[in-house]
């Protein structure tokens, strides 16, 4: 019995020792692998990459809600329309005329005068004169605070009279006779004829002066009621001149 027994433990023993050195040669081929399986992996320097969604490109960098792409600073830009002053979109009309020149002669005026003379900036009398015969001397009178121009001839309209007279085409002047302020011009009035060949004659107080502008093709601005002393007599050789700068000039016709 002794002798089974020892043959057991020697037969066990034998076992352990096989069981031992069995696990010593796992151990030792699987011992290059011990990093992976215990050992954590370094960790890398290089930036994880960023998710897809958080990502945007750069044509989307600028979208809103809506999706309409702006500008980071869009809303504190001006808008072009409104912050143009409406002066500067349209400048002096496409107007082709010549940069007016100064003018510091008498009224302190400056620049070419445009403003026609009528009864609104001017006076008008009527004054009978002794030469040339059956003639009168009207007289228009700036009173405004500007020059203006006497366009043409007066439009004389004695009481109801429905027709302009006509006008002396020969004392037409070289030039528009400008007025500065307080300032004259003349025109001769032929109120009927000499030797009695008018007709249709008559006798008036009312009198009414009417103004041409600068293209002479009819009235400007307001008409001028001239005062008269006396009636005068008229006929339909009624005839007047252009406006004159000289008193003289106008009595010549």
């Amino acid at each position: 019995m002794r002798t089974l027994r020892l043959h057991r433990t020697a037969r066990t023993s034998a076992l352990a020792t096989a069981a031992v050195l069995a696990a010593l040669s796992l151990t030792a081929c699987g011992g290059g692998d011990s990093s992976a399986a215990g050992t954590p992996a370094p960790v890398s320097d290089a930036p994880s990459p960023q998710p897809a969604n958080d990502a945007k490109a750069p044509a989307e960098q600028g979208k809103d809600a809506a999706g309409s792409t702006t500008s980071p600073d869009a809303g504190s830009a001006p808008d072009s329309a409104d912050s143009a002053p409406a002066a500067a979109t349209k400048k002096d009309s496409g107007s082709t005329h010549a940069e007016p020149a100064a003018n510091t002669s008498k009224g302190g005026d400056s620049g070419v005068v445009t403003l026609a003379c009528h009864g609104g900036n001017s006076k008008v009398t009527l004054k009978p004169v002794t030469r040339p015969v059956n003639h009168m001397l009207l007289t228009v009178t700036n009173t405004g605070s500007k020059s203006c121009n006497a366009y043409g001839y007066p439009a004389v309209r004695f009481g109801e009279a429905q027709a302009v007279p006509p006008v002396y085409e020969e004392s037409k002047p070289q030039a528009v006779v400008t007025l500065f302020p307080g300032e004259s011009a003349y025109a001769g009035v032929m109120t009927n004829s000499a030797d009695g060949s008018g007709t249709g004659g008559y006798s008036t107080k009312n009198l009414t002066v009417y103004f041409q502008g600068r293209d002479l093709s009819g009235s400007t601005g307001q008409g001028a009621k001239v005062p008269l002393s006396e009636k005068v007599y008229v006929d339909s050789t009624l005839t007047v001149t252009y406006w004159q700068a000289d008193m003289a000039d106008a009595l010549m016709y």
